[in-house]
């Protein structure tokens, strides 16, 4: 008896077991749940209607079949004529409000575009290119220009600028009068003027930092058109794909659209080269220096210490940058760097709050505060203690191996007074034995303590420099230690030149090009000669390239001058990249005007990069990952499997 009761049981567990095998086998993919929701929202109604005439509405609302968000209103919705006081934008369930506070114009086109923003609740799918239009008078203005923005310097797209329009041609109406019409470029650098009567206009850019929509801040960079636009309209025909799945082509549908032109217009954004002028800091952090900082490029100030007797210019030695916007000056004057405390006047130029420049005066205190350190030291030398040996600090760009078309620097850690470059030595290895060899010292016109080196290198040779010890003496008594270093110039064969056959330009238009690294940063320049322009001894690699319409002549990049009328220096980048090998020559022809601006920097080198929307069909990728599920189950191999492929149909002829 006790066998049988046993023997049902194990029956029982067996056929229990089974049948969750088998069921398990039969439905392998979790419940789906129904479809995922790709589809944007779809209009149902609106407040007024679209594109309604004599309207003159302060509340605008627009009805949608679900629930949805608008996401960064402000940054993305666009209404133009553009509104002086900031309108409400907000959604409430279904609906997009928007309210507008500025009193409407007559006889005028009003356009809300939305560009990307409305996007429904739940999944966040958007409504692209959404725009609602309504008018105040009897007719509606439905013509639209397009185009693209480029910083004039470096051709990348301009995002988030305002792109706006004058119908009004005095060269007033950009600097006084809000534009008529608005838009904003997208990552790409792309916009849309909207809602335009026919008529002819000129066309503007504005980095708008006062929303003020006009031109009244030298610190907006900007972008204007040498000639008007006529928007227009023109039949056109496109073709659109409809497929059965990410692979199969359904359908290929011939549409016919309205052109709106033009749509390829090109503004080229600059700053102008206005800065504002003023003493950012000053200080003295050293006992034997005074340093001055300005905020931009300027003009050499005047200065003198007070509270001093009458003393010649000869107290210090100065240290600045090209444009001196950063001044060192060295004091030399024994007398004067031992006061812990000095005054100073400075006349220098300041930009007021109407942004117009004036000579200022301001009195300088330069107080040292002398480290537990320092006043140790000192305590000690007053004391007669003999300090320790310091030899004068020497930097230099020598490394054991050299670039053949580099020059040796030295930068000595203070000013120098006298180097006897007669203690230089620069030598050549033949056979086992250096031979000196000619060369060429400079001291930098800036800097008191840098000074260069040229020779005239031999490719793959071996060198070696020496600078003796007392060879330099700087203003407060140190002198060099012995400096020698052995080095290896590379040989010819580590490098590889490039010739470039320039065309596209003016007849007598100079220009340069610019050779540039994988970040985009120039690294070798060269002058455009007889439309050629060469470099000699490149390490292999890429490298991409840019020209500069040297109009001026002043071998830099030259900005652009509304005021002027004046348009920044044309640039052109070759639309692709160049692969030097090494020893070999590369012959390379470029027409800079071969390819439209907008699509000459290569993509590789473009730092604002257009944000890609990633199109899914989260439907399609759900069956995608239930296809792997199953394949990977350890039950895929046994009976029962059709169940489980049943479970994996397609839902409802989704295309």
């Amino acid at each position: 008896m006790l066998k049988k009761i046993i023997s049902f049981f194990l029956s029982l567990f067996l056929s229990c077991l089974l049948g969750v095998a088998v069921h398990s086998c039969a439905n392998m993919a979790a419940p789906t749940g129904g479809a995922y929701d790709v589809d944007p929202p779809k209009v149902v109604r609106a407040y007024p209607d679209f594109n309604t005439l004599n309207a003159t509405p302060s509340r605008i609302e627009i009805e949608f079949d679900e629930n949805i968000k608008i996401e960064s209103p402000n940054e993305k919705v666009i209404i133009t004529p553009p509104q002086q006081t900031m309108p409400v934008i907000r959604s409430i369930g279904r609906r997009a409000v928007v309210e507008l506070n500025d009193e409407l114009l007559e006889e005028t086109t009003y356009t809300i575009d939305f560009t990307d923003a409305i996007v429904d609740n739940n999944e966040g799918n958007p409504l692209e290119n959404f725009v609602y239009s309504f008018s105040t008078g009897d007719q509606l203005d439905t013509l639209a220009v397009s185009g693209t923005v480029l910083n004039a310097e470096d051709l990348e797209p301009v995002s988030g600028i305002y792109v706006g329009i004058h119908s009004n041609f005095d060269d007033t109406a950009f600097t006084k009068v809000p534009f008529e019409r608005i838009s904003r470029t997208d990552s790409r650098g792309k916009f849309t003027v909207r809602g335009m009567a026919p008529g002819e206009y000129r066309v503007f850019a504005l980095n708008d930092l006062n929303r003020d929509y006009m031109y009244d801040n030298p610190l907006e960079s900007i972008a204007f058109m040498d000639t008007t636009v006529i928007p227009s309209t023109a039949p056109a025909v496109r073709q659109d794909t409809l497929f059965v799945d990410s692979l199969t082509v359904d359908t290929i549908r011939t549409i016919h659209y309205t052109r709106f032109l033009p749509d390829d217009l090109l503004l080229r954004n600059f700053l102008s080269d206005f800065q504002r002028q003023y003493l950012q800091k000053d200080e003295r952090t050293e006992e034997h220096k005074l340093e001055l900082f300005f905020a931009a490029p300027t003009d050499m100030p005047t200065f003198f210490l007070l509270d001093q007797e009458k003393r010649e210019e000869d107290w210090y030695v100065m240290e600045r940058s090209v444009g001196n916007d950063t001044l060192t000056l060295w004091i030399t004057d024994s007398l004067v760097y031992q006061q812990d405390s000095l005054r100073m006047q400075l006349n220098y130029i300041r930009t007021d709050s109407l942004n117009q420049n004036y000579i200022a005066t301001d009195t300088l205190n330069f107080t040292l505060r002398r480290s537990r350190r320092e006043r140790d030291q000192q305590k000690k030398e007053e004391e007669g203690e003999e300090a320790p040996i310091r030899f004068l600090g020497i930097n230099s760009n020598v490394q054991s191996t050299f670039e053949l078309y580099n020059p040796i620097r030295f930068e000595f850690e203070q000013p120098v007074i006298h180097f006897d470059s007669t203690l230089v030595e620069l030598s050549i290895a033949v056979d086992s034995l250096y031979e000196p060899i000619p060369f060429r010292m400079e001291a930098d016109s800036l800097n008191p303590r840098r000074f260069v080196l040229r020779p005239r290198w031999e490719p793959g040779a071996r060198y070696r420099v020496r600078v003796d010890s007392a060879a330099i003496n700087s203003y407060y008594g140190l002198w060099n230690n012995t400096f020698e270093q052995e080095f290896t110039v590379k040989p010819l064969d580590q490098y590889g030149n490039l010739e470039i056959t320039i065309s596209g330009l003016e007849e007598e238009e100079e220009a340069f090009v610019e050779l540039l690294d994988n970040k985009g940063k120039p690294f070798r320049r060269s002058d455009v000669k007889a439309n050629t322009v060469r470099f000699q001894d490149l390490l292999p690699g890429d490298v991409y390239a840019r020209l500069v319409v040297d109009a001026n002549g002043d071998g830099v990049w030259t900005t652009g001058n509304f005021e002027e009328n004046r348009q920044p220096e044309e640039v052109f980048y070759y639309p692709g990249n160049f692969v030097i090998r090494a020893y070999s020559d590369h012959s390379e022809s470029w027409d800079v005007r071969s390819a439209p601006l907008n699509k000459q920097k290569p993509m590789e080198i473009t730092t604002n990069k257009p944000e890609e929307r990633k199109q899914r069909n989260p439907n399609l990728e759900r069956e995608r990952q239930q296809q792997q599920g199953q394949q990977s189950s350890p039950f895929s191999g046994m009976g029962g499997g059709g169940g489980s492929t049943g479970s994996l149909q397609r839902p409802g002829g989704m295309r």
